[in-house]
């Protein structure tokens, strides 16, 4: 009888021990996942504008290390696969901007080789044509960031020849620009907006070489500017310091990944707008590079193109949150 309940005791605590590793092992599973997509049919490139109108990824303009580009590229997500459209009138840039508003792209500022430019133009899917519009109030300048909330669209920060804090409100009906005040942080270039719930959030970028650490959220309806945690502040343990990188929101949730910082980086970190904080996710498994496009769905997102020093690239990664991660697809 000892014999047999020693047994039983054994038995049981193999059970145990059985389960607790297998929960471990439950635990240690990374989620979120990167797998290759079809290749983009144009021109290796960087510095590059996206933008998202429906269910379609848009891709314009941006330099391929030799000429500057001012063709136009349909990502169709459901099908994975790229169509020309018309090409971008202007001046062929890279460094512009662009955003989504009720329906259209649009596209300022940039760089054209000699010049930086402040012209700004829409894009209507509908009958694949572009028209000029106001010109962009602020100064001519690259490296902007560019969004839309409140149903109004939005330019600011950037270079004309040093780092630029300004922001400039655009009236789509009324075709009209004014200047939008009440920007508290550090002037930048090559930072990086995203939008979550109608508001814009900012952060990253170079200022004088060094790169910047304040982040701001922005309330398209009451258009004011909230400081939140420090991307490198000294009571966290994130440290979210670079330029030239991407973001893309999924889920009510904001990733940004690729850049630069001291060398170009393939590290994911993941934003939640609910307790300011931010957390490493699995690398991009694609090349480091900065200067990269995403498009960002609701479901999932993309991350294309960009350069590596001098090399430029095509190709083009799809970032699925709830699948567990799997370097090998």
């Amino acid at each position: 009888m000892n014999l047999k309940r020693m047994n039983l005791k054994s038995i049981a605590l193999l059970l145990v021990l059985i389960s607790v590793g297998c929960s471990s092992s439950d635990d240690d599973v990374e989620y979120g996942n990167w797998v290759e997509s079809s290749s983009f049919d144009g021109d290796a490139r960087g510095n590059s504008v996206s933008f998202v109108i429906g269910d379609k990824g848009y891709l314009v303009a941006g330099y391929d290390g030799d000429d500057y580009l001012s063709d136009l590229w349909e990502y169709n997500k459901e099908g994975d696969y790229w169509v020309k459209k018309a090409n971008f009138p202007g001046v062929a840039r890279s460094g512009a901007v662009g955003f989504e508003l009720n329906g259209k792209g649009y596209l300022g500022t940039g760089y054209d080789g000699s010049n930086k430019l402040k012209d700004f133009w829409m894009y209507d899917p509908g009958t694949d044509t572009w028209t000029q519009k106001a010109d962009f109030l602020g100064t001519e300048r690259y490296g902007a960031v560019g969004f839309s909330v409140g149903n109004k669209g939005y330019i600011g920060t950037g270079y004309d020849g040093s780092e630029l804090k300004d922001f400039y409100e655009y009236d789509d009906i009324s075709n009209t620009w004014s200047q939008s005040v009440g920007f508290g942080g550090n002037k930048r270039k090559d930072a990086v907006v995203f939008v979550l719930d109608d508001k814009a959030y900012l952060g990253t970028g170079l200022r004088n070489g060094a790169y910047e650490n304040d982040f701001y959220v922005f309330d398209g309806d009451t258009k004011v500017w909230t400081r939140l945690t420090d991307l490198d502040d000294e009571d966290s343990d994130f440290s979210v310091l670079l330029s030239s990188g991407v973001s893309f929101t999924i889920n009510g949730l904001a990733y940004l990944t690729t850049g630069e910082s001291s060398g170009v980086s393939t590290n994911l970190w993941v934003y939640n707008p609910s307790t300011d904080t931010w957390d490493e996710e699995p690398n991009f498994e694609g090349s480091a590079r900065q200067d990269a496009i995403s498009f960002s769905f609701s479901d999932r997102a993309f991350v294309a193109m960009g350069r590596s020093g001098s090399y430029y690239f095509d190709d083009n990664w799809e970032y699925r949150p709830l699948e567990e991660s799997n370097d090998e697809d």
